[in-house]
């Protein structure tokens, strides 16, 4: 009899296999492929096996017109399954037939011209044998799963540091099993250091098995989001490093032309179900229980999590990452203007995390975010242009060149920590989750957008946009002076001569500025016409000198101006695409249980990887010596 020793949360995990273009049907639209096998994959709580034996896997369901999926989304099938079998040589194999809708058809013609070649399968286990439990990484079987669908996925997941994927439903327990062995009496289960002198081989096994995965994953990726998918594979399949590719990839650029940064995306490939699954207090309050065994279980998908994107970012967090999927979660990507970028990358104006969103007035200004970046990015931009000459009949024009500049960005650290207490953390109710959320994203959300504005850019800080050298400069006097219509009118003047008052327009001030101005009048002894005539709507926004202006307290109000020490505001105007802000990796939170320990407290650090630039100084004016007293 076998000796059940726990059960585990799994949730829904998946493989990936590759789809063989040769066995589609094109007459009934069917594909015969091969979704499952007994090759080793490691999880958080071990390697894994599927059992293919006789009963090992339950297909009941899956032969009831299983559903074919795009990226494991079970509002987005394209398919069915119309059969499934085990074959002699211990591997599932399935016959997928894809249906007719418009969606269908699009995901069938990239099958059929080789753009899709990814499939995936998404799978419960129900009960795992498991030998030598007491072992850092124990062999598990799976004697009792289940297959619940069949996807085609344009990215493969990242299955090789084992991260569920919860696609059917929210969680999922598997029954752990001592496995017997014959005429041997099974131990009871006792945690035993090994011995430093022996060298754990399962470690060492299991390292370079992530290591090659995690090799093809990053090669792939890259090669999917630059669209050369098929010089990736060629690096795969030589055995090639994500180094030689990326050179070779700068090599074939430079041939075609090109002028391309080139990075690799910070995301680990989390569905929407699996980042809201996600939670942050669950992570938390592991952390600061480290041998509260539930609590560590109940964060095994938190902790993988971490460590996936601790490989990509190839950096160790001090406490855990959150996956940038999860920063992002339920937050709409795209770009803050409408063909104004030349530079061919991926620009997401999403907010670092859910609780930014309306926090970052310079976002909503419309700034441009870049989030996922790895790396050091450098992005070239035009500084001059050629000069035309008139020239006599049968003359020789003289020559001209355009010039060239970087915009730069680096990783400069900012951080922060809130105090929370441990009964707090032990709730688990989505409202107790964005309690937690929203104080750990507030520490660091004000002060980017203040360092964006105000950064210095010494003492490890951004350089914002009042520290840039060459912006325009309306000065009030002095020592300062009362902004009037003038000074609104002049901010717009230095951009537009320029020829940089295109794009996102607009002002950013405070709302001392703003109450000022709105007892202004534009032409002091004529009429009845003030420079504000109205109050700040519920999203920040006013108007002033016909554009739109934005008003936060992040702007400062305590500049010196000669004699006008920390008494002056600031006015920016400008074109607010060019303020890049750059966001690397997730964010990396240290839990600290000891500080706040007399009071039953727990410090929860945050770090974050930014930075800002300005990409072309013309786009931006500043007045910086405002006086509203």
């Amino acid at each position: 009899m076998q000796k059940k020793i726990k059960t585990i949360e799994t949730g829904t995990l998946t493989r990936i296999l590759r789809l063989n273009k040769e066995q589609i049907n094109q007459e009934t639209r069917s594909v015969e492929l091969s979704f499952s096998s007994e090759q080793p994959v490691e999880r958080w709580f071990g390697t894994e096996i599927l059992d293919h034996s006789p009963g090992a896997m339950r297909m009941d369901r899956i032969q009831a017109g299983g559903p074919l999926l795009m990226d494991h989304e079970r509002e987005d099938q394209v398919g069915v399954i119309e059969g499934v079998t085990v074959t002699a040589d211990r591997r599932g194999r399935a016959v997928v037939r894809f249906g007719k809708s418009a969606r269908a058809e699009e995901v069938y013609q990239d099958v059929l011209d080789g753009i899709r070649t990814n499939v995936s399968v998404g799978y419960q286990i129900h009960k795992m044998e498991v030998d030598e439990p007491e072992s850092a990484s124990p062999t598990c079987r799976a004697v009792d799963w289940e297959p619940l669908e069949i996807s085609i996925v344009s990215i493969p997941a990242d299955t090789s540091v084992g991260i569920g994927r919860n696609a059917a439903a929210a969680t999922h327990t598997t029954e752990l099993l001592i496995r017997e062995k014959e005429n041997t009496i099974m131990p009871p289960v006792i945690e035993t250091p090994a011995p430093a002198a022996t060298p754990d081989l399962t470690a060492i096994r299991t390292e370079a098995r992530i290591g090659e995965q995690t090799r093809v994953r990053d090669i792939m990726a890259i090669g999917d989001k630059i669209k050369m998918a098929e010089l990736a594979r060629t690096f795969v399949d030589n055995g090639k490093g994500v180094d030689e590719f990326r050179a070779a990839i700068l090599e074939v650029m430079e041939k075609r032309g090109q002028i391309t940064p080139v990075s690799t995306s910070a995301e680990i490939g989390l569905s929407r179900t699996e980042t809201k699954r996600y939670s942050m207090v669950r992570a938390i309050h592991a952390m600061a229980n480290p041998q509260n065994r539930q609590a560590q279980e109940a964060a095994g998908f938190e902790f993988e999590a971490s460590r996936a994107t601790a490989d990509l970012l190839k950096k160790t967090p001090q406490g855990f990452f959150i996956p940038m999927e999860v920063q992002q979660r339920d937050l709409l990507k795209g770009t803050t203007t409408a063909g104004g970028h030349t530079v061919d990358t991926t620009l997401l104006s999403g907010s670092f995390i859910e609780m930014l969103r309306n926090r970052m007035m310079v976002q909503r200004m419309g700034a441009t975010i870049l989030t996922g970046l790895v790396g050091d990015v450098a992005i070239p931009s035009q500084s001059g242009g050629a000069t035309a000459y008139w020239v006599a009949e049968n003359g020789a024009v003289t020559e001209s060149d355009q010039t060239f500049g970087q915009v730069t960005l680096a990783p400069k650290t900012v951080g922060g920590f809130t105090d929370l207490s441990r009964k707090l953390l032990i709730q688990s109710s989505l409202d107790v989750e964005a309690l937690v959320t929203r104080d750990l994203s507030t520490i660091l959300a004000l002060e980017i957008d203040r360092a964006a504005l105000h950064g210095t850019a010494a003492g490890n800080q951004p350089r914002g946009i009042a520290a840039t050298a060459g912006i325009g400069s309306v000065a009030g006097g002095t020592n300062g002076l009362a902004p009037t219509w003038a000074n609104m009118i002049g901010l717009w003047t230095e951009v537009a001569v320029d020829n940089a008052d295109s794009g996102s327009l607009g002002f950013l001030t405070n709302n001392k500025v703003i109450g000022k101005m709105m007892a202004t009048q534009k032409v002091p002894t004529y009429g009845n016409d003030f420079v504000v005539n109205q109050f700040p709507d519920a999203n920040g926004f006013t108007a002033m000198a016909g554009a739109r202006c934005g008003v936060s307290n992040q702007v400062s109000s305590a500049l010196t101006k000669g004699t006008s020490s920390g008494v002056c505001s600031a006015v920016f105007f400008g074109n607010w695409a060019d303020l890049l802000i750059g966001q690397w990796g997730g964010l990396d939170v240290l839990v600290d249980p000891y500080t706040g320990g007399a009071a039953g407290t727990v410090r929860v650090r945050v770090l974050q990887d930014v930075d800002v630039a300005v990409r072309h100084a013309e786009s931006f004016s500043a007045m910086l010596d405002a006086l509203t007293v």
